[in-house]
């Protein structure tokens, strides 16, 4: 992700107001685990800002993901989760713990593609790897 100080220009030159809200999700964005949830950026904002509401914290996860400064993930939990780690790669998901992982692959996904797909364009291509943990199989 990029440094905090250039999400705001680009939200700026995105003609959108960088407000001290959207400046605290940056923040905890930058210093949360990976891949939170939209609920746990919300967990990390409303501690130092009580009044923030969850809706904002969708609404400014809703524009990074636009921006491409944000890749939003469903891993089947029921919510989205977001990855800071905009460039291609896999991920591994514990079914125990639910922790999820960065996984170096090909973004281009070209030997994985089955035959059906021709005559699409294919923009995007996600690999998920489920299983269980170190500590989740002990």
């Amino acid at each position: 992700m990029r440094p905090v100080d250039e999400l705001c220009e680009a939200l700026r030159e995105q003609g959108l107001k960088v407000t001290p809200q959207r400046r605290l999700i940056f923040e905890a964005l930058r210093d949360s685990p990976n891949h939170p949830s939209a609920e746990d950026v919300y967990h990390l904002v409303r501690d130092v800002m009580p009044d923030m509401s969850l809706a904002t914290v969708y609404h400014t996860l809703d524009h990074l993901v636009t921006m491409g400064e944000l890749v939003q993930l469903d891993l089947g939990e029921g919510k989205s989760r977001y990855d800071t780690y905009t460039n291609g790669h896999f991920h591994l998901v514990c079914q125990g713990c639910r922790e999820v992982l960065d996984i170096a692959g090909d973004p281009d996904c070209a030997d994985l593609m089955p035959t059906e797909t021709s005559g699409y364009q294919i923009d995007r291509c996600e690999v998920v790897f489920y299983g269980h943990c170190p500590d989740c199989q002990a």
